[in-house]
């Protein structure tokens, strides 16, 4: 705690960077994989050369997870088969009255745990600590309390673990994208959120600890971005990158809104969140025998020989309720006498109030089970646990309504949850997933990539809730659960990052940054066009640069390395002072002279962005390095894919590569000839043989 003098005092010290009260930031919360490595298109010969030298490798690989701690039982987490601990590691198990140093083996290497975990709300000053399990975080152990880290950790590295299912849902092998890579946990949040110091901590221990790749899914508001030098995980990330570390961040999950995304430094790699080719279908039964087929997970017990009583919620509204809160089941809105025993059909008009607290109303008031209707969210799936639910469009909704208000006596029941697989179009960008362009800077396109984010399987706490009724009749408590978030897009790039390591062993987070970007793909399942919720072409400000294609990225032909320079350079342009950028880096850097923020649109980025081009007005000229890590003699050619009214011209478009020449530099130049105002979006692709090297770009015309 400090006062605003002693804050102050601080701050004049060349060691500091900058004084800053402790934000408190928001965790962004099995088929995956293999539609990553075959069902985008990939032939079944180099996707089964693919897994077989996939889960071959012995991985020395050790992967950071900085989230809510794990729980080390989970099948995800078992050794067999795994080398012993590498040399590099210089990390430790904490125990804790709950975690023994038996828990870590060599696949979970090691576990932290930080004292200080209990946020202190900025508002009411109180202190909020996890208290499920009887786990309190002030107690001091890695286990996860909340699940989120435990589901993290095993999409980026889990354990090949055969049947894997929540509660007989997307059955089949559960595995992270690299089986072998080594886990270690760092417990920093709680279920309420993360301190910015316990974070920029545990990056620090990460690093010393031997770590090659750190995972957050994790990041601040959208609403209260702070600059780069006042953002504890840009800051930590920063440090990571000059040792060598790769930092992979969650890019939000407070889309479809532009200037969302967060986590946006160009030395993170900022992950948006797309839908895979699996769907949950939970039908309803209207008593006139129609049936609808409405979005959601639910293991209801219903069956389609007993219908219940259908209501509109406002019809069963409390006394002196305004029927439009009524109408979305919002708290206090409802009278229980009329609502218990009966199926009620809430709508979504008010955002503030969630599914779950919707769900959570009617369970209190003992509904039989809810029909949402809701536009927005229908694709990503809601889990509703044991409460039958089922959430259907506008059009669906309307034909509902129909029957309720033309029948006397409206019956109807819910079914379990059933599974589709081969669903399309996929991958679509998630509704939730925070779109670009940075509010911090528009002159680095943000979002980097886009992985899968919603409806995935992973490793879970195995637990019930308080009243015991999350767990299906007959059930024991899952192993595993499914989830959707940025959070679970940010670990799939995480494992590919790992994989692509363990086989390029000397190559640096850039270069595997740049493998990912240049040949990730902007088509779907039925070979168009990836799109949004929308169904309207998504942009790469929603999906960045497309779709990661992790066997495509382990030979990409060609790379952006985006050095320390670069990035020096960046917080120079950003208009950051010498000696801020002096004390962050530890170096005694200068700025160049020229130092304008229209400049980063040059640093050696796989991607290109543009805050403005006016019409008419002199071309922009970009350049860009590229190193050859393909065959040592090649020529690629450029091929330009540019939007109506604008012109990007490469020069040299021709790059030839021979004996010791394997770096090479070229310019585009950008002209608004005549393009509408706003963002345009195109590509550069340079071409040889099997190598295609995507890089995209975003201008925005004036």
């Amino acid at each position: 705690m400090l006062t605003e003098r002693e804050a102050s005092a601080l701050s004049g010290h060349d060691e500091v960077v900058s004084v800053f009260p402790d934000p408190i930031l928001q965790l962004h919360t099995t088929r995956s994989w293999d539609f990553l490595d075959s069902d985008l298109g990939m032939n079944n010969i180099t996707s089964s050369a693919y897994q077989h030298q996939h889960l071959s490798i012995k991985s020395d690989i050790i992967v950071g997870i900085i989230d809510t701690g794990i729980w080390p039982e989970s099948p995800s987490f078992r050794d067999e088969g795994i080398g012993k601990i590498p040399s590099t590691w210089k990390g430790v198990c904490m125990e804790g009255p709950d975690f023994k140093k038996s828990n870590c083996n060599r696949k979970l290497i090691g576990a932290r745990y930080y004292n200080n975990i209990q946020v202190t709300s900025s508002s009411g000053g109180k202190n909020l600590t996890d208290t499920k399990l009887g786990v309190t975080n002030n107690k001091g152990s890695p286990r996860d309390s909340v699940g989120h880290g435990t589901h993290t950790s095993s999409i980026a590295a889990g354990a090949i673990v055969n049947n894997a299912s929540y509660y007989g849902l997307a059955k089949g092998i559960a595995r992270g994208g690299s089986p072998s890579t080594r886990i270690a946990a760092y417990k920093t949040c709680s279920e309420q959120g993360c301190s910015g110091a316990t974070i920029l901590k545990a990056i620090d221990d990460a690093i010393k600890d031997g770590v090659d790749i750190i995972s957050i899914s994790i990041g601040l508001s959208s609403l209260i971005q702070s600059d780069f030098l006042n953002d504890p995980i840009a800051i930590g990330a920063f440090h990571a990158e000059q040792a060598g570390v790769m930092v992979v961040c969650s890019a939000g999950n407070d889309g479809p809104d532009p200037y969302t995304v967060v986590n946006t430094a160009p030395w993170i790699f900022t992950v948006a969140a797309s839908n895979i080719d699996r769907n949950f279908l939970s039908t309803i039964v209207l008593g006139n025998g129609k049936i609808f087929q409405g979005i959601g997970i639910n293991f209801s017990n219903l069956t389609r020989s007993k219908l219940y009583p259908l209501v509109l919620a406002e019809e069963v509204a409390a006394k002196f309720a305004p029927a439009s809160e009524a109408r979305n089941c919002y708290p206090g809105s409802l009278d229980y006498s009329k609502v218990a025993g009966k199926i009620v059909v809430c709508v979504n008009d008010d955002p503030t109030i969630s599914r779950r607290i919707k769900k959570l109303v009617l369970q209190d008031a003992k509904a039989i089970g809810m029909i949402l209707i809701d536009e927005e969210n229908q694709d990503v799936p809601f889990d509703a646990d044991v409460f039958p639910f089922s959430e259907v469009t506008n059009l669906q909704g309307h034909q509902i309504l129909h029957y309720i208000n033309s029948t006397k006596n409206p019956t109807v029941t819910i079914l379990g949850t059933t599974e589709v697989t081969g669903y399309k179009p996929s991958p679509i960008v998630a509704s939730f997933s925070s779109r670009g362009p940075s509010a911090l800077t528009e002159n680095i396109l943000k979002p980097d990539v886009m992985a899968p984010g919603v409806g995935i399987l992973g490793a879970m706490i195995p637990k019930s809730d308080e009243a015991g009724s999350s767990v299906p009749i007959g059930e024991k408590p899952s192993s595993f659960g499914i989830r959707s978030g940025t959070s679970m897009a940010c670990p799939h790039v995480t494992g590919a990052a790992a994989f692509i390591k363990s086989v390029h062993r000397m190559w640096t987070p850039s270069m595997i940054k740049s493998a990912l970007m240049t040949t990730a793909t902007t088509y779907n399942n039925l070979r168009k066009h990836v799109t949004n919720s929308s169904n309207l072409y998504a942009s790469q400000h929603e999906m960045g640069v497309g779709e990661i294609d992790p066997l495509r990225a382990l030979n990409p032909g060609l790379v952006f390395k985006t050095e320390l320079q670069d990035y020096l350079k960046f917080l120079c342009y950003y208009g950051y002072s010498k000696k801020s950028i002096r004390s962050m880096s530890n170096t005694n850097f200068n700025c160049p002279k020229n130092s304008s923020e229209d400049l980063i649109s040059n640093i050696n980025y796989p991607s290109i962005s543009i805050k403005t081009l006016s019409r008419h007005q002199r071309p922009r000229v970009v350049t860009r390095t590229v190193t050859n890590v393909g065959p040592t003699n090649a020529t690629y050619i450029a091929k330009v894919q540019a939007p109506k009214g604008m012109v990007a011209k490469v020069v040299p478009n021709k790059l030839v590569f021979y004996g010791s020449i394997q770096k090479l530099s070229y310019q585009v130049s950008f002209y608004n000839n005549d393009a509408t105002s706003g963002y345009k979006f195109g590509s550069i692709t340079w071409l040889h043989g099997q190598h295609y090297v995507h890089t995209m770009f975003a201008v925005n015309t004036k």
